[in-house]
């Protein structure tokens, strides 16, 4: 069975199996956050951060998180408490950022373009399927969480 699946339509794949040209499916997402591959254990999520803006302050107790930067940079702010955001790192393309969960954490877009990123929660956060088209419409759906 082949695997391969349209990068222009952003749908959830998991839980089975699945190929995928992740940097493509990256840099065309034109969502704040949609969810592309959730399956118990893991989840890979596709984010596109506008200029002048960011994913938010955030914390989550149970997920570890990865991000992966495919388009261009950012400020990645953590630290152990929403008070205490010591930890601060300029990033671009090819970097990474690794969360541990109960990390506070925020990614702040400051480029001249939207920041294009991929996410990956382990174990998943979101439910299958999910899509935010904006970071008011994402805020909204973790307020009812």
């Amino acid at each position: 069975m082949d695997y391969l699946n349209d990068t222009t339509n952003i749908i959830d794949q998991g839980p089975r199996p699945f190929v995928t040209d992740l940097r493509q499916d990256t840099i065309s997402n034109t969502y704040f956050r949609a969810a592309r591959w959730t399956c118990k254990n893991m989840q890979l999520t596709l984010m596109s951060v506008p200029v002048d803006s960011d994913i938010g302050l955030d914390v989550h107790q149970t997920s570890d998180q990865f991000f992966y930067i495919e388009q261009g940079s950012a400020l990645v702010i953590m630290g152990n408490c929403e008070d205490c955001l010591q930890y601060q790192a300029h990033i671009t393309e090819d970097y990474a950022v690794i969360v541990p969960a109960g990390i506070w954490h925020n990614i702040v877009n400051t480029g001249s373009i939207p920041l294009k990123m991929f996410t990956i929660y382990a174990p998943s956060l979101h439910p299958h399927g999910s899509i935010h088209r904006s970071k008011e419409e994402a805020s909204i759906y973790e307020s009812m969480e």
